[in-house]
């Protein structure tokens, strides 16, 4: 149930000119790193946290003696939508197809219409939010992990007393813990890596490859902020993780092996998830996008009335039916066009690609509830392969197409995490989503301009040492392998496929008109999907954090509902933060 806000001058204040400006500063400083780290590692970091502690330091803390006015919790709910939508604007294809369409073919947009593309891809994903939002924050009370741990860090820094001062505390331990545990972490993965040739010189390579728990992925991962991720999402969520992992990678993935389905190279080493991934992802999105989306038709048709009127339903004012269509219609229009004019896809497919791009955002945007792990790289495989069929032999149209369905799906999460934020806070939906158009401004704008300045030349620069993009070497070798269409899928995965998806659909169907025990014990179909397209080691993480966060809730009930949200929010926020901060101090050469 969403949380007013302490009742203060300045928390009454929310879309002021000075959240917004923060929120785009911010988000201006933060969106390099993202470029940068989705360039060099394939990763990107959720910039809420870090932009809400960040505003609150300086507002009510450096500037405070200067004479300004509360930095209130709403206005920092504004700055902190802004600032991550900001930094999440890579998902409009900056650090992946963009860079694997400059490899393919030469083709490098100008900084103007580069600015239009991502923020039309981007726009397109703060649509589909829009129309979701009710749905699955109201109705459904999806957990969306990353918004909570927003809401619950922001709302215990503006607490007053001695019960938010102990939270307080427990957030900022927890914190402390998570970002020594990713700094060290850091400092060991950098001294590996400069000690490795010197280990391996003159050494063999994988004699006999026999397999190990280890190869397959089984392992413990060293990211707290995946723990308390699963200590928000839930034991449903974190068992159905686990079946996952164990059904893709500890029983499909050795059979694959053993049957020759699956070859490893001679450079495959001691972690095989690359190799192994490129098949088991086939089913693994087949899972998530049947249970999504039959999820989705059923609670459409069936049309469930809100069971509880909020606390904040004054401010819980949904967009007009009439806004919403007008401004889809806009944006459609505005993708079809962009795509059409700047690579010369034929409006029939360009149309296609932005349908198809709603369908595959409502299936990250109910992963991403239930898991806290947006599934792009994944869905836009599902796109590349779709365009494959319909205009084979066109790298252009399976890059940009799928570019369309992933930066949709990327904002899409984005958003409502920050739109979970906003709800548990006591905010209003439509000043957030005003919010969100401020960042994608910004964002573009910055995001392009810092592209343009790190990769002037990506012929000659990506897939280097200096900048290995793994992102943009996956999704470059997706378009010229699914050139050919369905032939281009891995041998035995298109039945396993089909398996999956009438699995998906029988289990979507199950949770919601199963009888009551039924309905219970179901699994969560999209955190079995996920797991199938993450290591084995980061569903193990999550379902940990859960089995802690249930057994502290049987063990000690009273401590757990005042502390476990806390903790696993400083979890996240010491890994993020930290992170952030690695990832500043490589793009200053460090």
């Amino acid at each position: 149930m969403p949380e007013r806000a302490p009742a203060d001058a300045g928390a009454a204040r929310e879309l002021t000119r000075r959240s917004i400006l923060t929120g785009m500063v911010l988000g201006a400083i933060l969106t390099p790193c993202n470029v940068y780290s989705g360039l060099k590692i394939g990763w990107s970091f959720n910039m809420s946290i870090v932009a809400a502690l960040l505003s609150y330091g300086f507002w009510n803390l450096a500037a405070a003696p200067l004479g300004a006015r509360h930095w209130g919790l709403l206005e920092n709910n504004i700055n902190q939508t802004t600032a991550s939508s900001a930094a999440s604007i890579i998902s409009g294809g900056l650090v992946a197809p963009i860079p694997a369409l400059a490899l393919l073919t030469g083709q490098t947009l100008p900084l103007h219409w580069l600015v239009a593309w991502v923020g039309v891809v981007s726009l397109l994903g703060v649509s589909v939010a829009v129309s979701m939002r009710r749905q699955l924050l109201v109705v459904e009370q999806l957990t969306f992990p990353a918004g909570v741990a927003t809401a619950e860090t922001v709302k215990e820094i503006y607490g007053r007393g001695a019960e938010a001062a102990a939270r307080v505390r427990v957030l900022l331990a927890a914190l402390l813990v998570s970002g020594l545990v990713k700094a060290l972490e850091s400092f060991t993965a950098w001294l590996s890596s400069w000690a490795l040739p010197l280990r391996l010189s003159g050494g063999g390579m994988m004699a006999g490859r026999s397999i190990s728990g280890g190869q397959l992925g089984f392992a413990l991962d060293p990211s707290l902020l995946l723990v308390g991720f699963g200590a928000i999402i839930g034991l449903r969520a974190g068992l159905s993780l686990l079946v996952g992992a164990i059904l893709a990678w500890g029983v499909l993935a050795p059979m694959l092996l053993a049957s020759g389905a699956v070859e490893l190279g001679a450079d495959a080493g001691d972690f095989w998830y690359p190799a192994l991934v490129e098949w088991l992802l086939w089913p693994g999105v087949a899972l998530m996008v049947s249970a999504s989306l039959t999820a989705f038709a059923l609670a459409i048709a069936r049309r469930r009335p809100v069971a509880v009127e909020t606390a904040a339903a004054a401010t819980d004012e949904p967009i007009s039916r009439r806004a919403f269509w007008i401004g889809f219609g806009a944006t459609l229009l505005l993708a079809v066009v962009a795509q059409t004019s700047l690579f010369g896809i034929d409006w029939i497919t360009a149309v296609l690609a932005v349908l198809l791009a709603y369908g595959l955002a409502v299936v990250a945007a109910r992963v991403v509830g239930e898991t806290g792990i947006p599934p792009i790289g994944a869905l836009g495989k599902v796109s590349q392969l779709t365009f494959g069929v319909l205009a084979p032999a066109n790298l252009t149209a399976n890059v940009m197409t799928a570019n369309v369905a992933g930066g949709a799906a990327g904002q899409c999460a984005d958003l409502l995490n920050d739109l979970k934020t906003g709800h548990l806070v006591g905010a209003t939906p439509r000043l957030q989503i005003t919010a969100q158009l401020f960042g994608i401004l910004t964002g573009s704008v910055v995001g392009s301009l810092a592209y343009l300045a790190l990769i002037p030349d990506p012929q000659t620069m990506l897939i280097t040492a200096e900048w290995p993009a793994p992102a943009v070497v996956t999704w470059k070798a997706v378009a010229e392998v699914l050139s050919g269409g369905l032939s281009a899928v891995p041998a035995g995965a298109i039945p396993a496929m089909g398996l999956a998806a009438v699995l998906g659909v029988v289990i979507a169907c199950a949770r919601a008109l199963g009888p009551g025990l039924i309905g219970r014990l179901a699994p969560s179909a999209p955190a079995a999907g996920l797991a199938f397209v993450i290591p084995a080691s980061n569903s193990i993480s999550l379902f940990l954090g859960a089995v802690a966060a249930a057994i502290a809730a049987v063990v000690a009930p009273r401590w757990s509902a005042r502390f476990v949200i806390a903790l696993a929010a400083g979890l996240v926020a010491g890994e993020s933060l930290v992170g952030v901060l690695v990832a500043f101090l490589r793009l200053g050469g460090l």
